[in-house]
């Protein structure tokens, strides 16, 4: 087997004459399609846009008070013409055959089938929690909550979870009612939290 060497030219540098580098052969550039699946997330983004500048015309009121003559309306609006402006950049970068960096996956084996007990396990425990939450409370339904998601992820550790799952319960509890004001259910422990 013999090596192959480049044309060179002064300064040992590839000449044009070389072969063409990954992207710059428009036989290349011609076949590659648009992803034709990108268009719906563009679709999405117009939609979630055009639905925020409606919503911020028609339902947001104007200024309450004199010190405040700007009131709500313009920053939903903003934020709503931003997402018709990413929209439209994102379809014309589609458009042009723009394609993303596919994910590297890390330690993900994307030939693995579904995990469905582990999804299964998941849901129940959130369905848990919407049912029970004004029946027990947050602090009994959060834990439920904690100790049922990581027992759904692989964790055996069924003492140091529970602890760990009525820590976390009542820590959020508590950050929800003192550091923003919002009351969680206290359900049965309503007059001990």
């Amino acid at each position: 087997m013999q090596p192959t060497t480049e044309p060179t030219g002064p300064g040992g540098l590839p000449t044009s004459d070389g072969p063409a580098t990954a992207g710059t052969d428009p036989a290349t550039d011609a076949a590659r399609k648009p992803d034709r699946a990108q268009y719906g997330v563009c679709a999405f983004l117009a939609l979630v846009g055009g639905l925020v500048i409606v919503d911020a015309t028609t339902r947001i009121g104007s200024a309450i008070n004199t010190a405040d003559p700007i009131g709500p309306k313009p920053v939903p609006i903003l934020l709503g013409v931003l997402l018709l402006i990413v929209a439209a950049i994102y379809a014309v970068d589609v458009f042009r055959g723009g394609t993303g960096e596919p994910e590297a996956g890390e330690d993900v084996d994307l030939s693995t089938p579904i995990d469905w007990r582990t999804v299964l396990l998941l849901i129940g425990a959130f369905l848990v929690n919407a049912v029970l939450i004004d029946r027990l409370g947050w602090v009994i339904s959060g834990a439920i909550l904690f100790w049922g998601s990581a027992y759904a992820l692989g964790n055996r550790h069924h003492v140091r979870n529970l602890l760990i799952s009525v820590a976390l319960s009542l820590i959020t509890f508590y950050a929800f009612a003192i550091g923003l004001g919002v009351d969680l259910p206290a359900g049965v422990l309503q007059g001990i939290l």
